[in-house]
């Protein structure tokens, strides 16, 4: 390969195609030519493991669930299956589907399952390209592979025969959770996001950023976002748990703290294919090439949303306002969690789920939510900022 090293074009950094000079491609055919033949045996990715860590980490439910593959048939791939769990499916309330962000699975919603299907049938799901579920290669247009994880999740409502449903979406997972919203409004009874991911347009001056997102934003640029990940091989999960020790504590006390870090891990060292779609979506880490903010008006004017984050939460919310204007005929409640990050399902679980299940009983409609103005103390309100009626939005701040 050193010496095949002119007009060649070949993949670098996981998955991302880059056309080399004739001295770099030297070296890096050099280099891949020990590395390339151990790739397998340096990248300790394990089905059987993460079935297992996956299990460990569902032993602390006490309501009973099931794991299956869905087939979604040739949506993406030729024939795609999406890993999926249901609880308490014989309740005739309305069902709740969670959708987890980058780089996670359906393991992460431990601290939530058994609150949510206490009262109502659940189901969530390793979205395609992600986890347990098939791993098809996307397009690399940015809009197109948005289009096909929404195919995706129709498919799998079809599948799954469920007519409405409450659709609670984490980070990229509340993105893609309004894009489908907007496709298929009459399927959405009420659009929970949970730290969205991709809303706002991406800020021309970034310099009042925390600097590590800037520093994502400008280096992880040109790579897949998790490529260290697998690139750290068999001390994957120490790297995990060293770049990332907070994600460990969120879930101490309730599991073994070994289980997550090794859990994200088996998630994250296969093939980057849904990891591959979201950095063709991004624009800098923290943002999308096109952004949810430009078309919310799109959502139809009867699907109810409730907007939650953490008070800590590194993601940019400036497109709230924008949300109270554009969706201001509509329901629309802005909730915050104090004290709690991006992942708020995690680090305040109490509060969370006491969030959602509030959203689901005024889904079934058995209970009735006033617009009490409260206003959060980290936040910067405008005397017209907000606009109260009845049933137009309003915003809480939940204490511990």
């Amino acid at each position: 390969m050193a010496n095949i090293y002119f007009k060649i074009t070949f993949k670098l950094f996981d998955g991302i195609v880059v056309k080399p000079t004739k001295f770099y491609c030297k070296c890096a055919g050099f280099v891949f030519s020990l590395l390339k033949p151990n790739w397998f045996t340096w990248n300790k990715y394990s089905e059987p493991m993460l079935r297992t860590l996956e299990k460990k980490i569902f032993s602390i439910l006490k309501v009973p669930y099931r794991g299956w593959f869905v087939d979604i048939g040739p949506v993406v791939g030729p024939a795609d299956k999406v890993w999926t769990i249901s609880l308490n499916t014989e309740s005739k309330k309305t069902p709740l589907v969670l959708l987890h962000g980058l780089g996670a699975g359906v393991g992460l919603w431990c601290l939530n399952l058994d609150a949510f299907a206490a009262t109502r049938p659940v189901y969530a799901f390793d979205l395609l390209g992600f986890g347990r579920s098939s791993r098809p290669t996307f397009s690399t247009d940015s809009l197109e592979a948005e289009q096909q994880l929404v195919d995706s999740l129709e498919e799998w409502r079809k599948e799954m025969k469920l007519d409405q449903f409450i659709f609670l979406g984490h980070s990229l997972g509340g993105f893609l959770a309004t894009s489908y919203a907007i496709r298929y409004p009459d399927k959405v009874k009420h659009l929970i996001l949970a730290d969205p991911w991709g809303f706002p347009e991406r800020p021309q001056d970034l310099r009042d950023l925390p600097l590590w997102v800037r520093a994502l934003s400008t280096v992880l640029t040109p790579f897949n976002p998790l490529s260290g990940i697998r690139a750290a091989g068999p001390i994957g999960p120490w790297f995990i748990n060293v770049i990332r020790p907070d994600i460990t504590k969120k879930y101490a006390g309730a599991i073994d703290e070994s289980l997550i870090p090794n859990y994200i891990y088996q998630c994250n060292s296969q093939a980057p294919s849904g990891e591959s779609a979201y950095h063709c979506m991004m624009s800098g880490f923290g943002w999308a090439k096109n952004p949810m903010v430009n078309r919310i008006d799109q959502l139809r004017e009867d699907v109810p949303i409730t907007l939650l984050y953490g008070s800590r939460s590194w993601v940019d919310h400036s497109a709230t306002s924008v949300f109270k204007q554009k969706r201001f005929h509509s329901h629309f409640k802005l909730k915050v969690v104090p004290g709690a990050g991006h992942h708020v399902y995690a680090d305040k679980p109490e509060l969370f789920n006491n969030i959602v299940l509030e959203c689901c009983a005024y889904a079934d409609g058995d209970s009735t939510q006033l617009a009490i103005e409260d206003k959060p103390e980290d936040e910067v309100v405008s005397p017209t900022k907000y606009v109260f009626t009845s049933f137009h939005s309003d915003t809480d701040k939940h204490h511990g």
